[in-house]
């Protein structure tokens, strides 16, 4: 059921995925190319905001707070996920890089979530999770309080 509180979180959390993107891309290095990273993240961020943190409000500003951390971080790890596969697909397609075995295609996936986020562990991308899932978090269950 849409309400005022789900719409608000899908949009705090659509600006949370955009700004931690943007963060992110200074360590991907100067040649690489990001096309359309931001804005896929940022849709992410919306339909995660919306089916994660719209159905956790209503417990109190503390566990709002907390349920958006929990949003940013199921963000992070769903981006990594997609993001980290089409690396696989295009890594896979370029080079045969998997001679034919689908299992080490799923396992390098692991590895290359792994080495992306260690590199998306900075200071800019950490500060834009954790502050915005606060925030997208605060702004969600005010919401809710003010439009039932």
């Amino acid at each position: 059921m849409p309400t005022a509180a789900k719409l608000v979180a899908a949009l705090s959390f659509a600006i949370v995925g955009w700004l931690a993107a943007n963060a992110h891309v200074p360590s991907l290095g100067e040649n690489a190319a990001v096309g359309a990273f931001r804005e896929v993240t940022a849709l992410m961020g919306m339909v995660i905001g919306w089916r994660v943190m719209g159905n956790l409000v209503g417990q109190g500003y503390g566990e709002a707070m907390g349920s958006g951390l929990r949003t940013s971080v199921t963000l992070a790890f769903f981006a990594l996920l997609l993001f980290c596969s089409y690396l696989m697909v295009r890594k896979s397609m370029t080079t045969n890089a998997y001679g034919g075995s689908p299992m080490a295609a799923v396992l390098d996936v692991f590895k290359l979530m792994m080495e992306q986020a260690r590199a998306m562990a900075t200071v800019g991308v950490l500060g834009v999770l954790i502050l915005g899932g606060l925030l997208g978090g605060a702004l969600s269950e005010y919401t809710r309080r003010r439009w039932r």
